[in-house]
């Protein structure tokens, strides 16, 4: 159940909110020439977002959230590379990811384009959740969060599910 400190998301509502962000993105009129995605979080909108507007799907690798199962934010890492199929990073670039909390990884990541992808002629953001908090505000965000909540995603429950558990987790969605 959803309260102020915490908003739990569905599946459902998980993959319908991916889908609005992009209409909103497309009913912007604003054309981009690939999109790049901030793993691990924008992994899943990035994927729809290439397949939607068919545009190669590039990804940068970046972490913060490592401490207490993935709740307390540390040092922001930003990858060395970027991962695409061919060429390199260039001209409008659309940079997704699930949420901006502080707004440091969207700060930093907007930076490291900008001094190591001359090529990028111009970058906009889109994030699905936007925190109140954050010291930057994305160029398309689906949902803006005043109070803040801690976001319980979907495939979280992936965090705690470790290989021996496998056989017993598919189990319990089977019908007796």
């Amino acid at each position: 159940m959803s309260s102020e400190k915490d908003l739990w998301v569905s599946w459902e509502d998980y993959n319908r909110a991916v889908v609005e962000l992009a209409r909103m993105v497309h009913e912007s009129g604003w054309k981009f020439d690939q999109v790049l995605c901030l793993a691990r979080g924008g992994l899943r909108p990035g994927d729809v977002f290439s397949r939607i507007f068919d545009v190669p799907l590039a990804i940068l690798s970046t972490s913060s959230y490592r401490e207490e199962a993935g709740k307390v934010q540390g040092n922001l890492d930003i990858a060395k590379h970027i991962t695409m199929t061919r060429g390199t990073l260039s001209g409008k670039v659309l940079l997704l990811d699930d949420l901006v909390d502080s707004g440091v990884t969207l700060e930093r990541v907007q930076s490291h384009l900008k001094e190591n992808f001359p090529a990028v002629t111009e970058v906009k953001s889109a994030v699905i959740w936007c925190k109140a908090c954050s010291s930057v505000r994305p160029d398309y965000y689906l949902q803006y969060l005043s109070n803040n909540p801690w976001i319980h995603q979907p495939f979280e429950e992936y965090d705690s599910l470790r290989p021996h558990q496998l056989a017993a987790w598919l189990k319990k969605g089977e019908i007796a």
